[in-house]
C-alpha cells in the first residue's frame, strides 16, 4: 500500500499541467505548498533515516543497540526504494559511494589522534571504532540531490567544465583530512567555488513553470539544513563533539560552512550519473579564430 501511494504522489508530481488560472498570492502559495511536498518527497531516504535517529531509544530495541538497530533499518529502506523502483541501481551505487566516503571520513576524524568526535555507545556494526549507519548521514545528502533532479525536474545552466568542478571536489574532500596538519584552506576553496560556480544556475520547476536560482546558494542553504539536522543529533547524543561531553551545546556555526562545501562535493558527483548529465548544460569553449590567408605581393 505505501507503495502504491507513493508512486501515485511520484506521477501526479511529475506531470503537473500548465495553470492559467493563477496569478500573484494564490500562485506564490500553490507553489511553495508543491515545493514544500516535492522536497519532502525527495528527502524521503532523509526523512526516514533521521527520524529513526531521533526516535530510537539510546538502549536500542530488544537488547539491539541504537547504532546497529541504525544500520539494520537504513539498509532496508534502501532495499525497499530500490525494489519500489523509488531509486534505481545507478542512483543507489552513486548513494553507495557517498557511503564509503563518508565513512572513511568518520573514521579519520574520530581516530585516535584526530578525536573530532566521537561516538560513545557500544555496537556490534562498529568498525574502527565508527558506527557503519555513519555513513548513511552523507548518502543521505546524496540520495536527496538525486531525487530533487527528478521531482523538482531540475536542470543546470552554465555549469563549469567536469575536470574543474571535480578537482576541487577533491581538493574539498581532502582538506577535511589536512587541515589538521597543514592549515585550513576551507575559504580559500569557497573563493574558488565562488569564481567557478558564480554563473551557475540551477532551473527547477515546482509546480508548472520554470524557476531560477543561483547554485551556489543551493549549497549554502543545504548546507544549513544539515547543519540544523547536526545540532538535533548532538542533541539526542548520536555523536558529540568535545565540547558536549559535559552538557549539550549548539554546533558552531562554522560546520555551516564545512557542510556547504560537502553538499558541493555531493553534487559533482551525483552530476555525474548518466541521466542527470542530459540536464548540464556547460557552455562551450569558443574556438579559435580561423587563419586569414595572406596573399603574397
Amino acid at each position: 500500500m505505501p507503495r502504491f501511494q507513493l508512486r501515485q504522489l511520484d506521477d501526479h508530481l511529475l506531470s503537473l499541467r500548465w495553470r492559467d488560472d493563477l496569478h500573484g498570492v494564490r500562485r506564490f502559495a500553490l507553489e511553495f505548498l508543491y515545493f514544500g511536498i516535492k522536497e519532502a518527497r525527495a528527502c524521503l531516504f532523509a526523512g526516514l533515516f533521521f527520524a529513526a535517529v531521533f526516535l530510537v531509544p539510546r538502549s536500542g530495541l530488544f537488547g539491539i543497540a541504537r547504532y546497529d538497530v541504525l544500520f539494520v533499518f537504513a539498509v532496508a529502506v534502501q532495499l525497499w526504494m530500490v525494489r519500489a523502483r523509488l531509486e534505481t541501481v545507478d542512483e543507489l551505487k552513486a548513494i553507495t559511494l557517498f557511503h564509503v566516503i563518508g565513512f572513511a571520513l568518520e573514521a579519520f576524524k574520530t581516530s585516535s589522534g584526530i578525536q573530532s568526535w566521537v561516538y560513545p555507545e557500544a555496537g556490534v556494526t562498529k568498525l574502527f571504532g565508527v558506527p557503519l549507519f555513519s555513513g548513511f548521514m552523507y548518502a543521505a545528502i546524496g540520495s536527496y540531490i538525486t531525487q530533487a533532479w527528478k521531482m523538482l525536474g531540475m536542470r543546470i545552466e552554465h555549469h563549469p567544465p567536469y575536470w574543474m568542478a571535480g578537482l576541487l571536489a577533491c581538493l574539498i574532500y581532502v582538506n577535511f583530512f589536512t587541515h589538521h596538519f597543514i592549515g585550513d584552506y576551507r575559504w580559500y576553496l569557497a573563493a574558488c567555488a565562488l569564481g567557478l560556480y558564480a554563473r551557475s544556475t540551477v532551473v527547477f520547476r515546482p509546480l508548472d513553470r520554470e524557476r531560477r536560482m543561483p547554485l551556489l546558494l543551493g549549497f549554502v542553504l543545504t548546507g544549513f539544513f544539515i547543519w540544523l539536522a547536526e545540532n538535533i543529533g548532538t542533541f539526542f547524543g548520536v555523536w558529540k563533539y568535545p565540547n558536549q561531553l559535559g552538557a549539550w551545546s549548539a554546533v558552531h556555526v562554522s560546520k555551516w560552512s564545512a557542510w556547504s562545501l560537502l553538499v558541493m562535493m555531493t553534487f559533482t558527483i551525483t552530476a555525474n550519473l548518466k541521466h542527470i548529465k542530459q540536464h548540464v548544460h556547460i557552455p562551450a569553449q569558443r574556438p579559435e579564430p580561423a587563419a586569414v590567408p595572406v596573399r603574397e605581393p
